[in-house]
């Protein structure tokens, strides 16, 4: 009889998300264990009490997942994580806090799928700004981009300070070229997207970021997304449903969070079905799910 597969999920914070372990439990593990308010320092002995409890042939049928809602505390769990193995003991770690890198990867995915059927090229050289760059999805978004080839700037809704540390952090970590920029006004977000091909509003739920005064200065806009599912939308003129539909008063085309959130849901669920069905220790991070995400949208 095979062992059960087991996931062990972390979370820095009060409570573990209930719609993580959902998707584990439905993308077919046995049991789900969570563990609140852990630290840093924890990682490395919970990561060995659970590779030490079963035999190395075991070890892939038991994963560790880190949730939370830093991303930056959230790598560093998963790099302590893979670290703290003992081959031939050892067992798979995946990192999605807030479901930010599952989330960042369907939206730069669908982005760059529309931007090949638009123009027949994707994001390597285009000019990408990203509202909402210091939360989770956005700085994950804002690193895709980068890492695809994009010219990316970071708007900052209270000014350039923060957005340029973080943007200085995405360098540091992922040799990554990315700005910082003052989108603190209309006058402001206006200057910051004249020359935009591509927005990502990665804004509060809830709150318009981007009205149709600022998209319609962005002579060279090509694709919009808005991962805001709490009216109003994050920017004026896109739907919940749009997938590819043109924006009012612009050459461009909006994706909304709905189309991005079921690629979002297929990403997340499809790399614990990776977990469980590899018969190695593996580690997942928001590479990966970009990696899914393409594949998923691009069916």
């Amino acid at each position: 009889m095979a062992s059960p597969n087991i996931l062990h999920m972390v979370t820095p914070l009060k409570h573990m998300s209930p719609f993580d372990v959902n998707m584990a439990l439905d993308a077919g593990y046995n049991a789900v264990i969570p563990y609140a308010q852990v630290t840093l320092e924890e990682i490395r002995g919970l990561v060995q009490d659970a590779i030490f409890s079963r035999s190395p042939g075991d070890g892939p049928r038991t994963g560790f997942f880190i949730g939370g809602k830093n991303a930056i505390l959230a790598l560093d769990m998963l790099s302590e994580a893979w670290e703290a193995m003992v081959p031939p003991f050892a067992i798979s770690v995946f990192a999605d806090p807030a479901g930010s890198f599952t989330t960042a990867a369907a939206m730069v995915a669908c982005v760059q799928k529309k931007l090949i059927e638009k123009t027949g090229t994707a994001l390597r050289g285009r000019n990408a700004v990203v509202f909402g760059g210091t939360g989770v999805v956005g700085f994950c978004s804002a690193v895709i981009a980068a890492l695809e080839g994009a010219n990316v700037s970071l708007a900052g809704h209270d000014g350039d300070m923060r957005v340029k540390r973080a943007a200085a952090d995405m360098q540091s970590r992922f040799n990554v070229r990315v700005q910082g920029v003052d989108g603190s006004s209309e006058e402001k977000r206006c200057a910051v997207v004249a020359d935009a091909h591509v927005i990502l509003c990665a804004g509060p739920a809830g709150v318009r970021v981007i009205s149709s005064q600022v998209l319609g200065v962005a002579s060279q806009l090509l694709v919009v997304a808005d991962v805001n599912a709490v009216p109003p939308p994050g920017v004026e003129g896109i739907n919940v449903q749009d997938n590819g539909v043109p924006i009012p008063g612009t050459s461009a085309v909006g994706i909304g969070p709905l189309a991005i959130g079921n690629i979002k849901y297929q990403t997340e669920s499809g790399l614990f079905r990776t977990m469980i069905a590899s018969d190695k220790a593996i580690m997942l991070d928001f590479r990966d799910a970009f990696q899914l995400a393409t594949n998923v949208a691009n069916r």
